[in-house]
């Protein structure tokens, strides 16, 4: 069973890693209503016009979103870095 300390050192853990979820724990509190833990935010690059539209016609022909397609490809590439 873990002490106080314990318990204690534990916490403060986890508030270093996830803050935003201690963050809406107090939002929670201050009103009755849990934020949303997640947010998109819009993205502006710069790509290859021939690129855009075949991806834009692969998207549509396959019926993904392509703002899903391209985070969950950013994804994947992240997860290939590690």
């Amino acid at each position: 069973m873990l002490s106080d300390k314990g318990i204690l050192e534990k916490a403060k853990k986890a508030i270093r890693e996830r803050p935003e979820l201690f963050e809406a724990l107090l939002e929670f509190e201050r009103t009755g209503k849990l934020p949303k833990l997640t947010y998109k935010k819009r993205a502006n690059f710069t790509i290859d016009h021939n690129t855009l539209i075949k991806f834009r016609s692969y998207c549509k022909k396959n019926g993904y979103n392509m703002s899903n397609r391209l985070e969950r490809l950013m994804i994947e590439e992240l997860k290939k870095a590690n």
